[in-house]
């Protein structure tokens, strides 16, 4: 919900502050400080309206019903498969159906690579099977695979440190977690660090505070005049248990196989549907989430769950009856998994008219609690902001920190675009990126615009007017066009 508000009042009433004139290099309007918090303050019975139906009104439970349904119905949707077409061609016409304008797709070129089967033994000093996930782009081994004995290292400096010890090796990377900002650089430049060193294989620790057994995938890059080698995570717990090992200088053999491909780029589409502005509407407040997910798994928390509460952002403000000044657009990206490559392209088309953009949000962070908003922007700009997330009270949701940014947005956001994203102090790290991507029990209600357990509110005495008007839809109606 704090998403939701925020992207009707924050980006579309308030950024902009009613100057007619979209905020661009931080830009501020010229109205006073004081002007503008009456101005917000204005609002507070439509946030109250938009909080109510969300919440206890007639929508309550919609995203968690429209995600699951897509989910369930499509499962996995990885860059260049059938199903991420499938799941675009379903959103598209489910856009259409709730009643949003200027619905249509823009081509995007994606890539197309499968992992294939894969595995991991060790056979020394002991058989083991190793859980491993391969990594988005990687190679795959020979068909017999590869035997090697392995080096364990925690860092890339102790990599360069043993230089000489890595050559016809697997590296083992049992880099400690500090956060996944700074240790994601090991799944991403593990390959092509170890291969430097004349290593077969790299074998990276799973970029996550937590661990039940549980590998991670997500995208790796090779580097041009490096060797490709074949790489993949691990779990905590092995690359844990071979740390050790080595420590006692036992030898340590794996076994590696993997079945993985790159195929020619294939065609897709960004996704987009919009509330027209009506007093500026060539100017724009986009909202958005990425549809691709990986192929383990469902999705639903990487990036369903952002793609879908962006939805309802929309959704809800048309339910209402509300009309923006500015245009709301939404976008669902594609291949964003694969470096923001649908957002890319959706900013290269569209960069020209960069001083028409008021804010770009994003919503790729899980579906835990939220607290509030990280927000990139002018010290003014963030003053307005605290007022917005103050009408959020009746939430506790009102937070306003630093360093928002994402992947799908950082292209506007480094071009001088304020830019937010949800703030979750939260178990996100421990779910994204494996096999149990789906909505973890316990998350119920605790995102506040993905009601992500169904939930019985009693509705609060004072629920609007509006709310109660507002069309529930259910999950039948939203796939008629595909039984």
């Amino acid at each position: 919900m704090k998403f939701l508000i925020f992207a009707f009042f924050g980006g579309v009433h308030l950024l902009s502050l009613c100057s007619g004139k979209a905020i661009y290099k931080n830009g501020i309007s010229k109205r006073t400080f004081e002007e503008i918090k009456e101005e917000i303050a204005s609002y507070g019975d439509v946030a109250k309206a938009i909080i109510n139906l969300a919440v206890y009104g007639k929508a309550q439970n919609r995203s968690y019903e429209r995600l699951a349904l897509l989910v369930d119905t499509v499962g996995p949707r990885l860059s260049g498969s059938k199903n991420l077409e499938k799941a675009i061609q379903i959103m598209y016409q489910n856009l259409q159906q709730d009643g949003l304008e200027n619905v249509h797709l823009e081509p995007v070129r994606i890539p197309h690579w499968e992992r294939g089967e894969e595995s991991a033994v060790m056979l020394e000093p002991r058989i083991h099977k190793i859980a491993i996930l391969g990594l988005g782009s990687s190679i795959g081994t020979p068909p017999e695979g590869i035997t090697a004995e392995v080096l364990v290292v925690t860092s890339f400096d102790e990599l360069q440190r043993r230089a000489s010890e890595a050559r016809g090796k697997i590296v083992v990377y049992n880099q400690p977690y500090i956060n996944y900002s700074r240790t994601v650089q090991y799944r991403t430049q593990g390959a092509v660090e170890a291969a430097k060193v004349g290593a077969l294989a790299s074998l990276i620790r799973s970029v996550a505070s937590f661990s039940i057994y549980s590998p991670h995938t997500g995208i790796q890059e090779y580097q041009d005049g490096v060797p490709r080698i074949p790489t993949a995570c691990i779990t905590v717990e092995d690359a844990e248990m071979m740390s050790r090992m080595a420590s006692r200088g036992i030898r340590i053999v794996i076994q590696l196989k993997m079945g993985a491909k790159t195929y020619p780029d294939t065609d897709s589409f960004n996704t987009v549907a919009e509330i027209t502005g009506s007093k500026y509407p060539e100017q724009v407040v986009l909202v958005s989430g990425h549809l691709d997910s990986w192929d383990v798994g469902q999705g639903a928390m990487d990036d369903g769950g952002g793609a879908f509460i962006s939805w309802e952002a929309l959704s809800l403000i048309k339910d209402l009856g509300l009309r923006p000044k500015r245009t709301l657009r939404l976008v669902l990206w594609t291949a964003e998994e694969q470096g923001g490559v649908g957002a890319f392209q959706y900013y290269q088309l569209h960069k020209v008219n960069i001083s028409n953009y008021s804010l770009v949000m994003e919503s790729d962070t899980g579906t835990f609690l939220p607290t509030g908003l990280q927000f990139t922007g002018s010290e003014k700009a963030r003053a307005v902001m605290e007022e917005v997330m103050s009408l959020l009270q009746p939430l506790n949701v009102t937070q306003v920190l630093s360093h928002g940014e994402g992947t799908d947005i950082n292209f506007w956001i480094k071009a001088g675009v304020p830019g937010t994203s949800a703030y979750l102090p939260s178990r996100e790290g421990s779910y994204h990126k494996r096999c149990g991507k789906t909505i973890p029990q316990g998350c119920s209600n605790q995102n506040g615009m993905l009601l992500v357990q169904k939930q019985t509110h009693r509705p609060m005495e004072q629920v609007r007017e509006a709310s109660n008007k507002a069309t529930h839809i259910q999950p039948s109606d939203l796939w008629q066009s595909q039984q």
